[in-house]
């Protein structure tokens, strides 16, 4: 895999940053708008990293996928309205995210983001850390089916000139340790999140890392072998 590029892709929300605060907020809201029983904080939880349409399927199983569209959509203007009500808070950054990013790039790793989010709520978060310079690829929920279809690791190491054997998919939740079981890819399982290590291990995590500090040396570790081996 000599000619192959190594990647390491980053899902956002409770990997990257803990937005589950805001999205538990804004999903109240949005249910008190619709006359709707609001999902408990742990549901809530259960639906993060899925894309928008999908998460109100789990939610509101009863409905019809038009209304899941539609409620998705009901989402995204209540959490608008509560984030300017709000003053606009930014998701905070988990520790050891920036060190980790500078590590991986000075490194030569290139990185990519895949996410259940939209690309501006992407690329809010990550302008507002000044972390966006970082990414050579960024996926979401906009362009590709949900989590765990591999669409999005598959397009991040086309535009990476990276293969499966060279990319790591660093996640909170069974929806991308599955994408990377999926792909092809490692998948590294963070204990910060919001699903736990026994279920991200259910879903294909072939390692767990309590901290971003352990993630520099296992992605060199992984990636090592493939790299550095020739070309059949």
């Amino acid at each position: 895999m000599s000619g192959a590029n190594r990647l390491v892709i980053f899902d956002c929300d409770g990997t990257l940053a803990d937005g589950e605060h805001l999205i538990a907020e804004a999903m109240t809201l949005m249910f008190d708008r619709e006359g709707l029983v609001a999902p408990t904080r742990a549901a809530v939880q259960r639906v993060i990293g899925l894309s928008l349409a999908d998460a109100m399927a789990v939610l509101v199983p009863e409905a019809e996928a038009r209304e899941h569209e539609r409620l998705a959509q009901s989402y995204k203007e209540a959490f608008l309205a509560m984030r300017k009500a709000r003053g606009n808070p930014v998701e905070p950054l988990y520790p050891g995210v920036i060190e980790a990013l500078e590590a991986l790039s000075d490194a030569n790793f290139l990185l990519a983001v895949a996410t259940g989010k939209s690309l501006r709520g992407l690329q809010r978060v990550l302008a507002a850390h000044d972390i966006g310079h970082h990414f050579i690829s960024l996926q979401t929920a906009d362009h590709h089916p949900s989590k765990p279809h591999p669409s999005m690791i598959q397009t991040a190491m086309v535009d990476a000139g990276a293969v499966p054997e060279t990319t790591l998919m660093i996640g909170d939740t069974s929806y991308d340790m599955a994408m990377a079981r999926s792909a092809g890819a490692f998948g590294i399982g963070v204990t910060w999140g919001y699903h736990g290590a026994d279920e991200l291990t259910a879903a294909g995590a072939q390692h767990l890392i309590d901290d971003f500090s352990a993630l520099v040396p296992l992605a060199h570790r992984l990636t090592e072998m493939t790299h550095d081996q020739p070309a059949a």
